[in-house]
């Protein structure tokens, strides 16, 4: 299961309602952030979510609108008591050399910081985090300059235990069918030995969410997103302005939702909305081709699970 909070949901710059692009995931004992626009730091405090264990920063790409909050967010970690022991960023060279003038440059004045700040380089298909529970894959996207990227979480799959078939062969309740569950076979006292495959289903696969910033293209994207139980990418543009979209690296509500049709997804959640544009228009014309979509709002908290419908909490 995968939990992601929109903090900020408005394209190139903040309006009355929207604040600009950042989003955090939380993710087993794993909190990220991804994205940093202006004000950020004041919508984390105001969803609730707080700063803690928020040391994991995932930057889609290196335009001011998606990190120009950096300065203000590690200003405060830096002088947060018990706080954030330190920081991690990961993005592309380009974005990460901005956020380094950024952060050492302007916040820091060329001092030291008072917490490590370590930068991480992405590549493309670059694993993150790969454990037990999870793995976190950066994926290569197109927009505007190199170093552009998406993300994906994938819940580690898992084999459903056959409670019948255990009690059948006379496995005990108890650590037994714990070891069993993690792939060691065990004997019983008779000295009947008893192998996970006696006890254990078929493999199944775990939720799968993608987040994807600003894009130009979807094609490419298809292998990545395919069968995602969500799928989050903007809708800056409408249909009506697909010309000016493609000039400019972006996609419209139509095309994102053509995306979500074409890879199988199960639900599509649009941001980046542009003040151009009604929040009914850009979810009418995304549904008239992917009906299971929502158009993010500032502090809306969806809940991703596997073979289970995204749940829309309410908002306070």
């Amino acid at each position: 299961m995968f939990e992601i909070v929109f903090l900020g949901t408005s394209a190139s710059a903040p309006s009355v309602y929207r604040g600009l692009a950042a989003q955090m995931v939380l993710a087993s004992e794993y909190r990220f952030l991804i994205d940093c626009g202006e004000g950020t730091q004041r919508q984390i405090l105001k969803s609730g979510m707080g700063f803690r264990r928020l040391n994991r920063i995932l930057l889609t790409h290196g335009h001011l609108d998606h990190i120009l909050g950096l300065g203000g967010l590690i200003s405060t970690f830096v002088r947060w008591e018990d706080g954030i022991e330190g920081i991690e960023i990961y993005g592309g060279e380009t974005t990460l050399q901005r956020v380094a003038e950024l952060i050492y440059g302007v916040v820091f004045g060329g001092q030291r910081p008072g917490i490590p700040i370590d930068m991480y380089k992405l590549r493309p298909n670059d694993i993150i985090i790969q454990d037990k529970q999870m793995t976190l894959t950066a994926i290569p996207v197109i927009h505007r300059g190199a170093g552009c990227f998406g993300f994906v979480f994938e819940q580690a799959s898992h084999r459903p235990f056959n409670v019948d078939k255990a009690e059948a062969l006379g496995v005990p309740s108890g650590p037994q069918r714990g070891m069993l569950v993690a792939g060691k076979p065990i004997t019983l006292p008779d000295g009947t030995v008893i192998r996970p495959d006696d006890v254990l289903g078929e493999k199944i696969a775990g939720a799968k969410l993608v987040v994807i910033g600003d894009v130009g293209e979807t094609e490419s994207l298809i292998p990545y997103v395919q069968d995602a139980d969500c799928l989050v990418i903007e809708a800056t543009y409408l249909e009506e302005e697909a010309e000016m979209a493609a000039a400019v690296g972006h996609i419209t509500a139509k095309q994102a939702a053509q995306l979500a049709a074409d890879a199988n997804v199960q639900t599509l959640i649009l941001t980046h909305i542009s003040r151009r544009n009604a929040e009914w228009a850009v979810r009418n014309e995304a549904q008239e081709v992917f009906p299971n979509t929502y158009v993010a709002r500032d502090f809306d908290h969806f809940v991703v699970a596997r073979g289970k419908p995204v749940e829309r909490l309410s908002r306070e």
